[in-house]
This record gives C-alpha cells, sequence and structure tokens, in this order.
C-alpha cells in the first residue's frame, strides 16, 4: 500500500524524505517553495543528487509537488501569467528530482458558472484555461504530469463534468486528476459504501476515466456533507465515515493508488504517524 503525507521542507528536501520515513510512509507530497508567494525553487546539482540518493535509500515513491495556492489559469492577465511561470518552472524542477508531477487547483472563474446552461464547452472564458494549461504541457518536460485537484468549493473543479470538459479540450495524456476525500464528501459525495463507491467509480470512469486518476488525498472534513467548504481534519475525528477510506484503500480499482494525508495532526503539527497509523488499521482489520 501506498500511504504518504503532505510534510514540510524546512530544512530542505532530503529532511522531508527523511521525516515520511520516520512516521511510516513510503510516499511524500511537498512544496517546491512556498505556496503563498511566487517563489521559485533554485537547486544546486549537489541537493538534486542527494535527494535522489535519499529517495532510493529510503525507498520513498512516487513524491509529488503541490502547487502554489496563488494559481489561476482561468484569465489572461498578470495572475495566469505568473501562475504558468510558476507551474513551468516546478515542472521542470519535478522532472530533474525524479517527481512525478504538481498537483494543482486551477483557480476560479470571474463570472458565475452556475447561472450558465448546460453543455460546460459552451461557456467562452474555458479558452484561456485550457490554452493556459496546454502552454504549461507543451514547454514542461513530458515525464511529468499536471494534476487537476478537484474542489470542495465554487472553484474550478467541483464538478466532473467540468473536469471531463477540461481534460478532454486539453487532450493531453500528462494532464491527470488528484481526488480529495474532505473535497468529494464537501461537494456532495458520498462514499460511504461499497454500493456507493462503485456507482461514483463507474461515473468517474464514464466521464473522464480511471487511468486518469493519479493520486488521493485522504482528509477528514470538518463540515457535513455537501457543505461546500473546504476545512481538513484528522482521519476519524470529523463528518467523513471512516468507512470512506477503508473502502477506497481496500477497493481493486483504487487500492494501487497512493494515498497522501494533508490531516492538521493530532497535535495542530501537521501531517502524522497517528493518522497514518489509523489508515494502516483500517486495511489491516479489514483483512482479518
Amino acid at each position: 500500500m501506498l500511504l504518504g503525507a503532505h510534510l514540510s521542507v524546512a530544512g530542505g528536501y532530503t529532511k522531508a524524505l527523511q521525516k515520511i520515513n520516520a512516521i511510516g510512509g513510503n510516499c511524500l507530497q511537498i512544496f517546491s517553495a512556498s505556496p503563498r508567494g511566487w517563489h521559485f525553487a533554485d537547486l544546486s546539482p549537489a541537493v538534486i543528487t542527494e535527494f535522489a540518493a535519499a529517495k532510493k535509500q529510503k525507498q520513498i515513491d512516487p513524491v509529488y509537488f503541490h502547487a502554489s495556492y496563488l494559481i489561476n489559469l482561468a484569465a489572461n492577465n498578470r495572475v495566469s501569467q505568473l501562475s504558468k511561470q510558476s507551474l513551468k518552472h516546478e515542472l521542470k524542477v519535478a522532472s530533474r528530482l525524479g517527481i512525478q508531477g504538481t498537483i494543482v487547483h486551477l483557480g476560479s472563474f470571474k463570472k458565475d458558472i452556475t447561472k450558465e446552461p448546460l453543455p460546460y464547452e459552451n461557456y467562452d472564458w474555458y479558452g484561456d484555461l485550457v490554452v493556459n494549461i496546454k502552454e504549461i504541457l507543451d514547454e514542461t518536460p513530458s515525464d511529468t504530469y499536471l494534476m487537476i485537484e478537484n474542489a470542495g468549493n465554487n472553484k474550478i473543479g467541483k464538478d466532473f463534468g467540468e473536469i471531463a470538459t477540461i481534460i478532454t479540450s486539453v487532450n493531453n495524456p500528462r494532464l491527470r486528476v488528484c481526488l480529495d476525500t474532505c473535497h468529494l464528501y464537501s461537494a456532495g459525495y458520498d462514499l460511504s459504501s461499497t454500493e456507493k463507491l462503485e456507482a461514483f467509480l463507474i461515473s468517474f470512469d464514464s466521464l473522464i476515466g480511471l487511468e486518469k486518476l493519479a493520486v488521493m488525498h485522504f482528509n477528514d472534513s470538518r463540515d457535513p456533507l455537501g457543505a461546500g467548504r473546504d476545512r481538513h481534519e484528522n482521519i476519524g475525528q470529523g463528518t467523513v465515515p471512516i468507512d470512506t477510506f477503508r473502502l477506497l484503500m481496500t477497493h481493486r480499482k483504487t487500492r494501487h493508488l497512493p494515498f497522501i494525508i494533508e490531516t492538521p495532526g493530532f497535535d495542530d503539527k501537521g501531517p502524522d504517524k497517528k493518522n497514518l497509523d489509523i489508515l494502516k488499521n483500517l486495511v489491516s482489520h479489514a483483512k482479518t
């Protein structure tokens, strides 16, 4: 089973590998630089060599970047230009480090798309978003992925029809999907039974394709089903039914995926061993 966490890179990228190993994880998510500004990682050959050696020695794989929170690709303005510059740089760094790619929230539209008629492909303002994504993929290494994370609020990616339209319009195999359990629950998806999960996966496969699902974020939620809010909680302390995590980790269609926690931590210091142990115990008990 691939189970990991989003950890700080304070002290360097290699330090994050050591930390995930110490709390019992075997895959990892990190920021390439501060997520709250337009910062760009500048890595020396020595850092790259050190990271590759530690990654191999501790058998931490895969590793992902999570893009800056400032990213918005749904426009043609200064922010979208900086967003493209940031993601291009990050994917180039990912290739140098042997990192899978970047998980990204695409941003938000300035218009209220909920007041417009379906189908999604009729929205004129999808043009900028698709053009921007194509440019990023065209100008970055082919051994990396750009992964759209689903939204739990009213930003781009709350609806799978929308994600499907974007992926179809971009038409590039390097564009993949990351699903977050907190965001799914906030958007009204209840996956707490075998029947509900199976129906969800059939729908996802029909709209997007399960082969496009690259990774999952495992987070509990502070808010009720369909609340439309993105507030993470520790596993078992929130409102997401605990069976949701067990079923996803054991279902034949999803058990091969990397599961990454972004929980606040039981000591409020970020993702921790206790959260990972709870998930491991769910699988262990499912096998007995």
